[in-house]
């Protein structure tokens, strides 16, 4: 039989689930027909947790296949709100099609797929067989598939307003210049003008370090104030949801000409004050005959009037109000004038009321600079820290300056341990691990529960990682996933994320000596082992050049790593994104290129449903005579410290040799050193077994792995966990211990 599943709704596992078994020897396309699948809408099909693409649906399933239908939400994400939280939850949900929830490999199978890609870079081919290796950008340290990053853009940096995109989380300690949370805007207070902007640091709590204009602290200028506004706090500084007319713009007001009527704030909002800016760039005054400056009057008037989102009138006109100044000065004279409104929807105008001197000895005009609306609202920004700035314009401080508001920030998170659980609040770190956690548990995330993450792991990690000194320094201001989330974060810690029975798990590539499985010609399926050479050639790098973004210049900078038998000739570049430290990236740069040179054997095979005890990561023991890698079998008899074998055993003069045994769990017990029998088929253990040895045929024997010292088995990371009906395909890269020494430079 075949096993059915259709996921109706992918945010809700039980929900519009349907589950049933089918007759077997059907296509994909005949349970389309029969099931009915509604493939009006985004479809994903399943086999045994591998996705099928439409051109294979017309091949037979077989006996034990279970097959899973996935339907996407139609714009993709979720209503909209949260457009990242589907893909993760569809990776869920393949983890638990297949596995019932148990122990899965949809990691290996579903997200794995990019782990033994080779990569075409800049002067040669990287191939990462265990850690995905980056993807290569168009333009700053982002993917290509998604928006670019203002951020690691090569453009000039500076403040703007980018409406509509996401609002920045950042991670560790980076320099960032915020956007826009409100339009800037500026009012004239003694004749100076004073520019108001409010600014978005990002989601969350930051530490900050210190603010500048451009490389200027802002304590250089003249009259600045701030306030760091957190999460759920209020702008105490300024009404920032103030709206600048586009219209008004330095429009001279002429007698008995109204300029406009310009809308002052758009529908479905009202506004509660009105505040309009005039210039008098050329002073007021008339040059006398005695060569002085006699005053001159200037006199104007404002309008408004009420009108619907429609902007249909709902009244007259009327004033509201009536100016003039009296001066004698050639210097520019700017002014703001307040008047408070009934709450409404207005449009204005302006006109002068006096005639204007024209001659060339007067200085006596106006100009109309803006108009501004102070919209009534209660904002609430939530969870995200503001930056809230009034600062004097100077000759020092032009209109291009006063953009290039920066900050270096540390964000806040919480942390965990077995003992206490999430810390009471949230305290500035660099941690790599708080960060994934944060990405997999946050409302911008994938919003995660605490069982669905395994925090344990990220506990032991964040301790190997600190005392490495590896840190995750990076903003996320552009649209990705939360796969890209994860994976850019951990790759930054020599980390994969994956998934296993519903949990998102963690695994480093770090130096292992210990099999958590043997497998041998007595649980690998006969005839399924197979072995890959990933041979090196004239384009394989052999050196790799990392890009990181540095934190001394907070530019693009670069580290080649290599090792004693490298040549150079041929050098990878990739980008590091997160990294923002020279010996961090010289580290990660030399593994890099060490597992391109020893990582190059992948070895495939089936076995039964123990093939599901090692996760993505674990190492692994393989015994086959095939590969010559040592010699297995069963355990016949045992009488004391001496084992009957069922295979004969070949004994090397000189060499020491040892004798591993498969546990009842499928773990390793040993290896055992062991002499020669006085038969081919008997060896001697030198120290008794800590197991309990199975030699009866009522129970499965005890398996053996035999050879000599190094050579008893191949060590193996596991890379790709397939379930195939009853049995188990497990991809592994033949470890090679010289990946993690990192001969020339730093920590493995």
């Amino acid at each position: 039989m075949t096993y059915f599943n259709y996921f109706t709704n992918p945010f809700n596992l039980n929900k519009g689930r349907i589950s049933k078994t089918l007759p077997k020897n059907q296509t994909i396309w005949q349970i389309v027909n029969t099931q009915k699948i509604d493939l009006s809408r985004p479809v994903i099909c399943f086999v045994n947790g591998v996705a099928k693409l439409r051109k294979d649906w017309s091949s037979p399933l077989s006996s034990q296949d279970v097959v899973s239908f996935v339907a996407l939400p139609l714009d993709g994400g979720g209503g909209g709100s949260n457009p990242i939280k589907a893909v993760l939850t569809v990776a869920l949900i393949v983890a638990t099609v297949y596995t019932g929830g148990a122990v899965g490999a949809a990691y290996g199978a579903v997200w794995g797929g990019v782990a033994a890609a080779g990569v075409s870079m800049a002067g040669g081919i990287l191939i990462n067989t265990f850690i995905p290796t980056p993807k290569p950008a168009l333009n700053g340290m982002t993917s290509s598939a998604y928006t670019q990053s203002p951020t690691y853009s090569l453009q000039a940096q500076g403040n703007e307003a980018r409406l509509g995109n996401p609002i920045p989380v950042i991670y560790g300690r980076h320099l960032i210049y915020p956007d826009f949370a409100s339009q800037p805007y500026y009012r004239y207070i003694d004749n100076e003008q004073y520019v108001y902007q409010l600014h978005c640091i990002g989601q969350g709590e930051y530490d900050v370090e210190q603010i500048r204009i451009e490389d200027t602290p802002i304590s250089s200028f003249e009259e600045i104030t701030c306030q760091i506004i957190r999460p759920n706090e209020k702008n105490t500084l300024f009404d920032e949801d103030v709206i600048t007319s586009a219209e008004v713009a330095g429009q001279e007001l002429l007698k008995n000409e109204y300029c406009g009527p310009f809308v002052l704030n758009p529908a479905e909002t009202l506004i509660s004050k009105i505040e309009v800016d005039v210039a008098f760039q050329r002073g007021c005054y008339y040059a006398n005959d005695s060569g002085g400056l006699s005053s001159k009057t200037i006199q104007w008037k404002i309008e408004v009037r009420s009108i619907d989102d429609n902007d249909t009138p709902l009244g007259e006109w009327y004033t509201l109000g009536t100016e003039s100044i009296t001066e004698a000065t050639h210097n520019g004279i700017y002014k703001t004038y307040t008047y408070d409104v009934p709450a409404g929807r207005y449009e204005i105008r302006a006109t002068r009321l006096d005639d204007k001197d024209t001659s060339s000895r007067a200085g006596h005009e106006i100009r109309w600079s803006s108009a501004k609306g102070y919209i009534i609202s209660e904002k609430d920004y939530g969870n995200v820290t503001l930056l809230a700035i009034i600062m004097k314009a100077t000759d020092n401080l032009s209109q291009r300056s006063s953009r290039l508001v920066n900050c270096i920030v540390t964000r806040k998170l919480k942390t965990w341990s077995p003992l206490s659980g999430w810390s009471p609040s949230v305290e500035p770190t660099r941690s790599i691990a708080w960060a994934l956690a944060d990405i997999l548990k946050a409302s911008y995330g994938a919003n995660l529960k605490d069982n669905a993450i395994d925090l344990q792991a990220l506990y032991d990690l964040d301790k190997v990682w600190s005392t490495r000194g590896d840190t995750f320094n990076a903003v996320f201001d552009s649209k990705l996933t939360v796969y890209e989330a994860l994976s850019r974060t951990a790759k930054v810690g020599r980390a994969v994320a994956f998934i296993q029975g519903g949990i998102v798990r963690f695994v480093r590539d770090e130096p292992k000596t210990i099999p958590v499985a043997l497998f041998g010609p007595r649980n690998i399926v006969k005839n399924s082992l197979s072995i890959q050479y990933l041979m090196p050639s004239e384009d394989t790098a052999d050196s790799v050049t990392v890009e990181y973004f540095s934190e001394k210049t907070w530019k693009t900078s670069e580290v080649t790593g290599s090792f004693e038998a490298s040549s150079s000739d041929k050098i990878a570049t990739v980008e590091l994104f997160g990294c923002t430290n020279k010996e961090q990236a010289l580290r990660e740069a030399t593994y890099m290129a060490l597992a391109n040179r020893y990582r190059r054997r992948i070895v495939t095979f089936t076995t039964e449903l123990e093939g599901l005890i090692p996760s993505y990561g674990d190492l692994i023991a393989i015994t086959h005579d095939m590969a010559q890698w040592g010699q297995g079998g069963e355990i016949l008899k045992q009488e004391g410290h001496t084992l009957t074998l069922s295979e004969p055993v070949t004994f090397k003069d000189g060499q020491e040799h040892y004798l591993a045994l498969r546990k009842k769990d499928g773990s390793l017990a040993g290896p055992y050193k062991v002499s020669a029998g006085e038969l081919a088929t008997e060896v001697i253990l030198e120290t008794s077994p800590e197991i309990l040895i199975l030699t009866d045929t009522d129970r499965e024997r005890t398996h053996f792995a035999f050879g000599i010292a190094g050579k008893w088995s191949v060590l193996a990371r596991v890379t790709g966990i397939r379930p195939r009906g009853n049995t188990v395909e497990i991809t592994a890269v033949i470890e090679d211990n010289r990946v993690h020494e990192g001969q020339t430079y730093g920590m493995a």
